[in-house]
C-alpha cells in the first residue's frame, strides 16, 4: 500500500533532468533500507508549506529595518560560558540522555527545553550536509486536507520575514542542499539541509520564524490561494475552485493507484486519524473555513508538540543558543498529550470494499481491476526484534525479482503488475500490503487465493538458504554504504528515527541498526530460517483477522460525475447569491489575483538573509580523474574515498543499432537481469547478483551533444561491490551481457505488461514528463531516441508487442540478440570507476579479465539518427482532473550561442514569473521552465495544472516580462547564487564519478565548466533583456504538447479551432 507524503513544491531540476535521459533497469536494492526512504523517494507527492503565529501567545510583533540589508539571520547573543552540559542548562534545556552511534560514527545527544517540553535531537559527526528539522504531530480529525494545506502555507510570509513568500526566496538565493516540507498522515516535518554553514543557519531561522509565527493565519488570502476559494473574474461566467492544494489533490485522485492506497489505508483504520486524508479530499477541502485552519495551527503549532532534530558537523551549542531564541519565547501546554495517536483496535473478522476508480472511455476495461490485500499487523508497536524480522522477511518475499511472492503473482498472468508497498512501519501501527493490477473481474477472487497460498505454501516450506543469504547480503551492503543519493544522509536518519520519536518511543533505536542485524543473523544460523519467519507469515499475516480486501473497479463515466457534481454544487453556490454578493465575489478575486501577481518591494526582499558573491567559490567543483587504458580499453579513474566500496560502469555505444530496434532496448536490458543463464534460471543469478555484490543495473542514456549532429547513445551496465567482491562484480556483469538466454517468452511477454501498465501510471501522475518527451521528440533527435524508448512512442510499440509476443516470438527473440550482438563489443567501449587509489589499483586484475572476455565485433558505423515526429501542436487525452502543459522551441536553430546567463534565467523565471503566474494565480501545482544546453531546446512545463490556454498565454507572456525586468543588485546576485547552488549540487563520491562520466560523454571539459562558471557569476541584467529576443523563438514558433483532460482539449479546439491534434493515450 503506497502512502502519500506532501511535499511543499515541486522540484523543476529533480523533476525533468533533460541533459541526459535514461530509461533504467535496476537490480533492487535492499527493501529493508529502502523502505526507511519510500515514502519521500517512491511515494512522493508534490504540496506546499504552511503554518501561523498564535496571536494569543502575546508575542511582540518583530518589524523588519528595511534600511538594512540582512546578511545573516541570526544576530550574536551574549556568550554563554561553560561546559556543554552547563552551557544547555544556561540555555533552557536538560540532557535526557547521550549515545555514541556507532553505525554512524556519531555522537548523538537527546535534549528537552525545560520551559516548553518540546524535545532536541543534537547529532554530530564530520558530515558537512547539515540537516536541521521540525516536526509537529498534526492528526487531521476529516479530509478538508487542513495539515497539507497549513504545510503549504506556512513559508508565505511570517513575523521576521514578512514577504509573499521567503520560501521562494530561499529557493532563488541560497546554497540549500534540500529545501522542502513533508505532511504525512499524522505529522508535519519542514527540514533544511546546506553544507554552507552561514547559509544553513540562515534557513533554520527562516524556517523557525514560519512555524511559529506564519502570517498566513491573519491573512485568510494566502489560505485561499494555497488551500480553496471561489473564483469568478466576471458575474456572467460560472464560479469555479481554485487552490493549489486543491488541484494538487484532484491529480491525485486522477491517479487510480493513489485512490487505491487511500481506500487500503482508510479501510485499515477506520477508527483513527488514519481513516481521512491529510492531503484533502478534492470534494471534502471546500468545507474547510479558515478559522479552522487557523485554531489547527494554534493547537499543534506549539513547542510542546515539536521534535527538533540537528545533523551534521556544525556546533552543537550554537544549534542550542538559535532553537533558545525561539522555544524561551512559549509556555508549555497539552498539546502532546492531544495530538497523541490512538491505535486502531484489530478487527475479529475481514472487510470486503469495492471502490470505483476514473478510467477511459472506450478502452478495453476487461483487464483493468486492481486488488489489494492488506493486514493491520498489530495493535501495538513492535519491538525493534520483531520489527527488523518482517522487514527481512518482507525483502526475501517481494524485495527482488526472484522473490517468490512477487515472482509466482507475476508469472500467474493473472495482472500486469504489483500493487501495494509490502511491509510498511512508517505509522503507529504496521501493515502488509499486497495485490495486482492489470486483472481481469473474473480473475479478482483468484488473485486473492493465489496471494493467501503462497503465504501458506512459503510458512510451510521456508526459504531456500541461497536466498536468505542473499538478502541478508544486500541489506549489510545498503547499510554499510548508507548512500542516499541525492538525499541528505541526515534527513534520511531524521526520518528513520522519527518514525518511532514521533510516537514517543526512543529516537535512538531505529538508528542501531548493527547489532540488532548481527542477532538476527545468529538466530537464523542457529534456529534456521523457517523457525524465525514461518510463525511471522503464521501469526502476523494467515492467523490475522484484521484483513481488508480492497477490489477496484474501472469506471469510464466517474471523472465525469465528479466534474458534474462539482459543477452543479457551484451552480447551486452561484444560484444563491444576489448580484451584489457576485459583484463582491468578482471583486475579491481580482484582488487576490493583483496581490499574487504583485511583486514584494524591494526593500521586504532584504530581510530574508542571503549570502554573497564572496560566500561563493570562483572553480567548480573538482571530480579526480584520471584516463588510463586498460587492455586497450579506455578507463576512466576516479580516486574518491568510498568506504571501500568499488563503483564501476561500463559503457557501450549504440551508434550502430538499427532503429526499429530502439523501442527493445529498455526490454531487452530487464531481459539481462530477470532471464537465466545456460546453468541458471533468473532466480538462481538474481540471487547470485544479491550475494555478491550490492547491485547491478543495465540501461540506455541519451543525449544530445552541444556542436555536433550526432546524439549520445550509450548502453551503461552499472554495479557496485565491497573491494573483496571485484572479482564477482565482473564475473557478474560478463554473465549478464553474454551469458542471459534471451529466449523465455513468458517472461518476457511479464515485462511487456509491466512497462505498459508503468507507462499508462506515468500519464496520470507525470505527465509533464511525457510531454516533455514528446516536445523533445519533435525537436532533436536524442529526443526522438528517448520518446521511442520512454514516451509515447513506446507505449503504443508495447501494445503493438504484446500481440506479436504470441504470433512471432522468434521473431522478437532474434532482435533481442541482435541488440547484444550489436551494441556488446569490447570496440566503442569504456570503463568508469570510482574508489580510492588502493582499491582501484586491486582492481585492474579483474577488469583486464573482464575486457578480454569481451566480443571483438567492429563497429558498423554510426546510423542516421536524424529523426523527427511531425513538429504538430499534440494533446494526448487521458481520463483526469487535472493538466500538464507543455510549450517548447529549439533555441540553437535561431542562431543563439549558449552562455551560463542562460541558466540564471531560466532559474529566475522558475521563481518568479512563472511560479507566480502559473502556481500562485492560476492555481497549478508547478509551474517552470527547462533549458538543455546540450540541444538548445528551451520548454515551459506545468504540473497538476487546471488551466491550459491561459497557462500557454502565460508562457507567450515570458519574453515581455523578461523586457520590462527591473532588477536590483540583491536581486541579481540572489539568481546567481541560487544557480550556482544547482551546479554545485551536493553529490556522494558514486554520483560524483558518473558526473564525471556524463561529461566525458559529453564533451564537457574542464575548461568548459569554467568558462560557464565565470558566465554566470558576471551575469547582468542586460543578459535578462537579451534573452527576451532569444526566447521569442519560443513564443512565434514553439511546438505544444499537453497531457489533459477531453473536455479541456475540447474547449481549446472550440476557442482555436484545430488548434490540437488529439492523441486519445488512455
Amino acid at each position: 500500500m503506497e502512502r502519500a507524503v506532501f511535499l511543499r513544491s515541486v522540484d523543476a531540476t529533480r523533476l525533468l533532468s533533460r541533459s541526459a535521459r535514461s530509461v533504467a533497469r535496476l537490480q533492487k536494492g535492499s527493501r529493508f533500507v529502502r523502505n526507511f526512504r519510500r515514502s519521500l523517494i517512491q511515494r512522493r507527492h508534490f504540496g506546499v508549506l504552511s503554518s501561523f503565529p498564535s496571536p494569543s501567545l502575546g508575542v511582540r510583533s518583530h518589524k523588519c529595518n528595511f534600511s538594512v540589508t540582512a546578511t545573516s539571520a541570526l544576530q550574536s547573543s551574549p556568550e554563554v560560558t561553560g561546559t556543554e552540559d552547563e552551557v544547555a542548562n544556561k540555555l533552557g534545556f536538560e540532557k535526557v540522555s547521550e549515545e555514541f552511534i556507532e553505525d554512524y560514527k556519531s555522537r548523538a545527544v537527546l535534549y528537552k527545553h525545560k520551559k516548553t517540553g518540546a524535545e532536541i535531537m543534537s547529532v554530530s559527526n564530520d558530515d558537512e550536509n547539515k540537516v536541521f528539522g521540525i516536526v509537529f504531530r498534526t492528526p487531521p480529525n476529516d479530509s478538508t486536507g487542513i495539515p497539507h494545506i497549513l504545510e503549504h502555507s506556512v513559508l508565505c510570509g511570517s513575523r521576521k520575514y514578512p514577504l509573499k513568500e521567503p520560501f521562494v526566496e530561499l529557493l532563488k538565493g541560497s546554497l540549500h542542499t534540500f529545501l522542502n516540507a513533508f505532511t504525512y498522515p499524522d505529522r508535519t516535518c519542514y527540514p533544511v539541509a546546506s553544507t554552507n554553514t552561514k547559509d544553513f543557519y540562515n534557513l533554520v531561522d527562516v524556517y523557525l520564524d514560519a512555524v511559529f509565527f506564519p502570517k498566513c493565519v491573519e491573512d485568510i488570502k494566502t489560505f485561499q490561494q494555497e488551500g480553496w476559494h471561489y473564483e469568478l473574474n466576471d458575474a456572467s461566467e460560472d464560479i469555479t475552485y481554485k487552490g493549489v492544494v486543491f488541484n494538487e489533490m484532484k491529480g491525485v485522485y486522477s491517479q487510480p493507484d493513489s485512490v487505491l492506497a487511500r481506500a487500503c489505508q482508510q479501510a485499515l483504520f477506520p477508527d483513527n486519524t488514519y481513516g481521512v486524508d491529510s492531503g484533502g479530499d478534492p470534494q471534502v477541502i471546500p468545507k474547510l473555513t479558515f478559522e479552522e485552519f487557523k485554531d489547527f495551527h494554534r493547537k499543534y503549532y506549539n513547542p510542546s508538540n515539536a521534535r527538533i532534530w540537528f545533523y551534521g558537523d556544525d556546533d552543537p551549542i550554537e544549534r542550542l543558543r538559535v532553537l533558545s531564541e525561539y522555544l524561551n519565547m512559549f509556555e508549555s501546554n497539552s498539546t502532546s498529550e492531544e495530538s497523541r495517536i490512538q491505535p486502531q483496535k484489530l478487527f475479529s473478522e475481514p472487510v470486503r470494499i469495492i471502490e470505483k476508480y476514473p478510467a477511459s472511455e472506450g478502452t478495453d476495461l476487461k483487464k483493468k481491476h486492481m486488488v489489494s490485500l492488506n493486514w493491520l499487523l498489530s495493535e501495538a508497536p513492535l519491538d525493534l526484534e520483531t520489527e527488523l524480522a518482517l522487514e527481512f522477511l518482507d525483502h526475501l518475499m517481494m524485495g527482488t525479482p526472484a522473490s517468490p511472492l512477487r515472482k509466482i503473482l507475476l508469472e500467474s498472468g493473472l495482472g500486469e503488475a504489483i500493487v501495494g508497498g509490502g511491509v510498511e512501519n512508517e505509522l503507529l501501527q504496521p501493515q502488509f500490503s499486497i495485490g495486482l493490477k492489470g486483472v481481469s473481474e473474473d480473475d479478482v477472487k483468484k488473485v486473492e487465493e493465489l496471494i493467501i497460498n503462497t503465504l501458506k505454501t512459503l510458512a510451510e516450506e521456508g526459504f531456500t538458504s541461497e536466498a536468505v543469504e542473499a538478502s541478508m547480503n544486500t541489506i549489510e551492503f545498503s547499510l554499510r554504504e548508507n548512500n542516499t543519493g541525492s538525499f541528505p544522509r541526515g534527513l534520511a536518519l531524521m526520518l528513520r528515527s522519527i518514525g518511532k520519536w514521533i510516537y514517543d518511543m526512543d529516537p535512538f533505536t531505529p538508528l542501531k541498526y548493527q547489532e540488532p542485524l548481527k542477532a538476527l543473523k545468529s538466530r537464523i544460523a542457529e534456529e534456521g530460517s523457517k523457525a524465525v519467519f514461518a510463525p511471522l507469515i503464521e501469526n502476523f499475516i494467515l492467523k490475522n483477522q484484521h484483513l481488508i480486501i480492497v477490489e477496484m473497479q474501472p469506471d469510464p463515466e466517474k471523472a465525469s460525475r465528479d466534474e458534474e457534481a462539482e459543477k452543479t454544487t457551484l451552480e447551486k453556490v452561484k444560484s444563491s447569491m444576489t448580484p451584489e454578493d457576485l459583484a463582491e465575489l468578482a471583486r475579491a478575486t481580482q484582488e487576490l489575483k493583483l496581490k499574487q501577481e504583485t511583486p514584494d518591494p524591494p526593500e521586504a526582499l532584504k530581510c530574508v538573509p542571503c549570502l554573497s558573491l564572496d560566500d561563493i567559490p570562483k572553480r567548480p567543483i573538482p571530480v579526480p580523474t584520471e584516463i588510463a587504458s586498460i587492455n586497450g580499453v579506455e578507463a576512466l579513474q576516479h580516486d574518491l574515498f568510498t568506504n571501500d566500496v568499488v563503483y564501476a560502469e561500463v559503457v557501450f555505444n549504440m551508434c550502430s543499432l538499427r532503429k526499429h530496434l530502439l523501442p527493445l532496448v529498455p526490454l531487452f536490458c530487464q531481459s539481462l537481469l530477470e532471464m537465466g543463464t545456460r546453468d541458471m534460471d533468473f532466480v538462481q543469478l538474481n540471487q547470485l547478483i544479491g550475494r555478491k555484490t550490492g547491485g547491478i543495473s543495465v540501461y540506455p542514456l541519451t543525449s544530445s551533444v552541444r556542436g555536433k549532429e550526432e546524439p549520445c547513445t550509450r548502453l551503461i551496465a552499472r554495479g557496485k561491490a565491497t573491494s573483496e567482491r571485484v572479482e564477482d562484480l565482473f564475473h557478474l556483469v560478463n554473465r549478464i551481457l553474454q551469458d542471459v538466454q534471451l529466449t523465455d517468452q513468458k517472461r518476457f511477454k511479464q515485462f511487456v505488461s509491466q512497462s505498459k501498465s508503468r507507462m499508462e501510471n506515468r500519464f496520470r501522475g507525470s505527465g509533464h514528463g511525457i510531454a516533455a518527451a514528446r516536445m523533445d521528440a519533435k525537436l532533436n533527435a536524442a529526443g526522438w531516441i528517448a520518446e521511442q524508448m520512454g514516451g509515447v512512442s513506446y507505449l503504443e510499440f508495447l501494445r503493438d508487442l504484446e500481440r506479436k509476443i504470441d504470433d512471432d516470438w522468434s521473431g522478437v527473440s532474434s532482435s533481442l540478440e541482435e541488440i547484444r550482438r550489436t551494441v556488446i563489443s569490447k570496440h566503442g567501449c569504456l570503463l568508469n570507476l570510482t574508489a580510492d587509489e588502493k582499491n582501484l589499483r586491486n582492481s585492474e586484475k579483474h577488469i583486464s579479465k573482464f575486457i578480454d572476455s569481451l566480443p571483438v565485433t567492429s563497429l558498423v558505423g554510426s546510423n542516421d539518427w536524424s529523426c523527427r515526429i511531425p513538429p504538430t501542436n499534440e494533446a494526448l487525452v487521458i481520463p483526469t482532473q487535472v493538466n500538464y502543459v507543455g510549450k517548447a522551441a529549439n533555441l540553437f536553430e535561431t542562431g543563439y550561442q549558449y552562455k551560463g546567463s542562460a541558466l540564471v534565467i531560466s532559474k529566475y523565471l522558475n521563481n518568479t514569473w512563472l511560479w507566480d503566474r502559473v502556481r500562485v494565480s492560476g492555481g497549478a501545482y508547478g509551474g517552470f521552465c527547462d533549458f538543455d544546453s546540450h540541444s538548445g531546446v528551451f520548454s515551459y512545463l506545468s504540473y497538476r495544472d487546471p488551466n491550459l490556454l491561459g497557462t500557454l498565454d502565460v508562457y507567450d507572456g515570458t519574453s515581455n516580462f523578461l523586457r520590462e525586468l527591473e532588477m536590483d543588485k540583491d536581486a541579481l546576485t540572489k539568481a546567481i547564487i541560487g544557480t550556482i547552488g544547482d551546479v554545485d549540487a551536493y553529490q556522494l563520491p558514486d554520483a560524483k564519478g558518473y558526473s564525471s562520466l556524463q561529461r566525458y560523454l559529453l564533451g564537457i571539459t574542464e575548461e568548459d565548466r569554467q568558462i560557464r562558471r565565470e558566465e554566470i557569476l558576471s551575469t547582468r541584467l542586460d543578459d535578462f533583456k537579451e534573452f527576451a529576443d532569444v526566447i521569442d523563438a519560443v513564443k512565434d514558433k514553439g511546438i505544444i504538447v499537453a497531457v489533459a483532460s477531453p473536455d479541456d482539449v475540447d474547449a481549446a479546439n472550440l476557442s482555436r479551432p484545430n488548434f490540437f491534434q488529439v492523441n486519445k493515450a488512455l
